[in-house]
């Protein structure tokens, strides 16, 4: 007999560890009464499920300090085993107190751990203990369960809130915002449950209780209504403790002059909360008629208090949480809370000087009522959490790891990348010339190679590929790695297929020519292609005043008028590529006729060609010349004669120019209203010129918020080539995330 009982005992015991070794083992450390309300509905729901899970339970922190009300023992009334107790807290209520709390608690920790061999640790919040139990766990190879991580708040808690969760190994958060968060934070998707708020499960099945108002009764007296009294709690700021003690003040000032029956908590055992008792008491709070100061109340019933309150007033998360899923109106003092997420029923009182803002926040949300916010949960969070910590791998490697986003490699440590420059190639085909070059990343020209511009389109190309050609072997010789060619030419340019769709007069024979495709086809290079507007645009964002401009406009003032727009640091082509056509902007429904065929057009007034048009018509109506000025026989008129005239006071030559100033000037205010820049630059050989009076008429005629747009004069001395070149080192050199 005395064998069979034995082998029966033996049998039994090798049953419980079969059992226990296929049960995670889940350890639920609670600190403080708030975190024990996020906690116990988790609690209950392992010790519901025996069968997978074994439930440890360690108590530490102001649970077990009288003056906060022992809360341990509503954890012991609850029917919970407590494995340890830990008193870890140092008396001083100021910043180094919470410091030294932290070591003690690390202290004492290892061997509570050590005994318990937990295979997950649960942990919640942004408390300074939780902190403490996070580096404990991880430092000892625990994982770790970080409740509510992911979240914004004002204060320390911010910064404990986010150490813990990179310590975590696993995350349930509250919210979408909050798992964005997180996942921005670096961390493994696949590792963060959204889960919703566990304390929800409890509020949302509870709240609707008969006896709400008995409980009321019990903690604000027999002669209090529904919805005609107020629930306070206000902490501390431990970033800003003496400007939390001074709203917490004048907080009580305003609740007794509303006069109205309030339930006041006191603070946390964060720094700065004996002050704030000191204040409280020395107003006479705990014997004044309309208040009832307590220390801890019960969460269940708490929940009836703040879901029938005519109004809750402070800086607690409950305010800003649980609170709205009642629609119970909430006063949120200060800055503690800033960035949570919050619902319609939340008024901010982000400061105040005196009591009487935060009166008046109670004369306008006291007794109101507003719909019921889950932003926080639904009511489920908890089969959820339970679910997931079944789904946890205990043979998956502990060492966490983090989900960087992709970043370029750099480059190796090689002779050939060390000793070459990153050069584009860059193409001006202009009017009269073809011009390459080859320009290094900071913008220098290391070479500059120019050709007349045939008429026709095979010598054109030829000599384009001839001069490209010529340009590579160059770069050699010059130690320059040229990453692609960028093609700068005048009118109408599809950007996205390299292609010409058709050109200015200045080109013939230059209509929906393939640019792109001859050209990397013979050099072996990517190729860009664009307007020289656009171009000269490009150039002023890499390397002139456009560096560091979100909005900006470039203006060409030369033979033509062109220009390009950077909007939100992009260049703008439009849908039919031909955005900044700026010189075709009208400005007169009758002025003259333009190079595209209309009239009125700012180029048929102020470009290079429509000033020399002027400056041939006085020459030949003999009005040019003036005294002090050689014009030869021979030599052609161009704008520049007009410009000298008018500088020696002839007045037919400075009507033509106050005419074209005014012209462009009014195209830019044009401009202005339309995309509103940051920014005007003038380039081209008329630039100098006008400056002044292009920024004049913009005092004349634009709008106020307008006016004070500064025009500056390029300092670029290629803008056509440098833009061409940025097309290449921008995006052969991109970073891509």
């Amino acid at each position: 007999m005395q064998r069979t009982k034995e082998k029966m005992e033996r049998e039994k015991t090798e049953e419980d560890l079969y059992q226990n070794k296929n049960r995670l083992k889940v350890c639920v450390a609670t600190c403080n009464r708030a975190d024990y309300s996020k906690l116990a509905p988790i609690m209950f729901g392992l010790k519901s499920h025996p069968e997978e899970f074994e439930l440890e339970v360690v108590v530490l922190g102001s649970h077990l300090i009288d003056d906060y009300g022992n809360t341990f023992r509503m954890i012991e009334q609850d029917d919970f085993d407590i494995g340890s107790k830990l008193h870890t807290i140092v008396r001083g209520e100021d910043e180094a107190a919470m410091v030294e709390s932290v070591g003690l608690a690390l202290v004492k920790l290892p061997d509570v751990l050590q005994r318990l061999r937990p295979d997950i640790l649960i942990v919640h919040g942004d408390r300074f203990d939780a902190l403490a139990l996070a580096t404990a766990a991880a430092l000892m190879n625990i994982r770790i369960l970080h409740l509510e991580g992911g979240e914004v708040s004002g204060t320390i808690d911010d910064s404990i809130r986010h150490a813990i969760s990179k310590l975590a190994h696993y995350h349930a958060c509250c919210t979408r915002m909050a798992e964005q968060h997180l996942i921005a934070m670096c961390e493994d998707h696949s590792r963060i449950l959204l889960a919703g708020c566990p304390s929800y499960d409890k509020l949302l099945s509870t709240y609707h209780r008969d006896d709400y108002m008995d409980i009321i009764k019990s903690w604000l007296g027999d002669k209090v209504k529904e919805n005609d009294y107020i629930v306070a709690l206000q902490h501390p700021v431990t970033t800003d403790i003496q400007h939390s003690i001074k709203i917490y003040g004048l907080m009580l000032d305003a609740l007794i002059s509303f006069n109205k029956r309030t339930l006041i908590l006191f603070p946390n055992i964060d720094a700065g909360s004996k002050e704030m008792v000191r204040v409280m008491r020395k107003k006479g709070i705990e014997q004044h008629p309309n208040f009832r100061a307590m220390k801890h109340i019960p969460f269940e019933q708490f929940i009836q208090l703040v879901s029938h309150a005519g109004c809750m007033i402070g800086n607690s998360s409950c305010g800003v949480r649980e609170a709205g899923a009642f629609g119970t109106p909430v006063i949120n003092l200060g800055t503690r809370q800033t960035g949570r997420e919050t619902g319609e029923n939340v008024l901010h009182v982000r400061d105040a000087d005196s009591d009487n803002k935060i009166y008046h926040a109670l004369e306008l949300q006291f007794g109101k009522r507003y719909p019921g916010s889950k932003i926080y949960g639904d009511g489920n969070a908890v089969p959820r959490i339970l679910k997931f910590l079944s789904s946890i791998d205990l043979k998956e490697p502990l060492q966490k790891t983090f989900c960087f986003p992709p970043v370029k490699d750099t480059i190796s440590q090689d002779i050939d990348h060390i000793l070459e420059t990153q050069s584009a190639l860059a193409v001006d085909l202009g009017g009269t010339n073809l011009r390459v070059a080859i320009v290094c990343m900071r913008g220098n020209i290391v070479k500059k190679y120019t050709e007349p511009n045939p008429k026709t389109f095979e010598d054109r190309m030829h000599l384009i590929l001839k001069m490209c050609k010529e340009a590579v072997q160059g770069a050699v010789r010059h130690n320059c790695r040229i990453l692609g060619v960028g093609i700068s030419t005048g009118g109408r340019v599809n950007p996205q297929e390299g292609i010409v769709l058709h050109s200015t007069k200045l080109i013939q024979e230059w209509s929906s020519v393939d640019l792109r495709t001859p050209i990397s086809d013979a050099l072996g290079l990517p190729v860009w292609v664009d307007n020289d507007g656009n171009c000269a645009a490009l150039a002023e964002k890499k390397f002139g005043h456009g560096r560091g401009v979100d909005n900006f406009v470039t203006v060409i003032t030369g033979t033509g008028i062109g220009g390009g727009i950077i909007h939100n640091s992009e260049l703008i082509h439009g849908s039919t590529f031909c955005a900044a056509e700026l010189g075709h902007i009208k400005v007169s429904l009758d002025g003259p006729e333009c190079s595209c065929g209309s009239q009125g057009c700012i180029e048929a007034f102020a470009s290079g060609m429509a000033l020399q048009r002027e400056a041939k018509r006085l020459h030949d109506e003999e009005l040019l010349k003036m005294d002090g000025m050689d014009v030869k026989l021979a030599e052609p008129i161009t704008a520049a004669h007009l410009i000298r005239a008018a500088e020696n006071g002839n007045s037919k030559a400075n009507a033509v120019l106050d005419k074209a100033s005014l012209a462009l000037g009014v195209g830019i205010v044009n401009i202005l209203h339309i995309v509103n820049p940051s920014l005007v630059i003038l380039s081209g050989v008329l630039a100098s010129y006008y400056q002044a009076p292009v920024q004049q008429v913009m005092l004349e005629r634009a709008l106020f918020s307008a006016q004070s747009i500064k025009v500056v004069k390029s300092d670029l001395e290629e803008p056509a080539l440098l833009g061409a070149a940025s097309m290449v080192l921008d995006y052969a050199t991109r970073r891509t995330y």
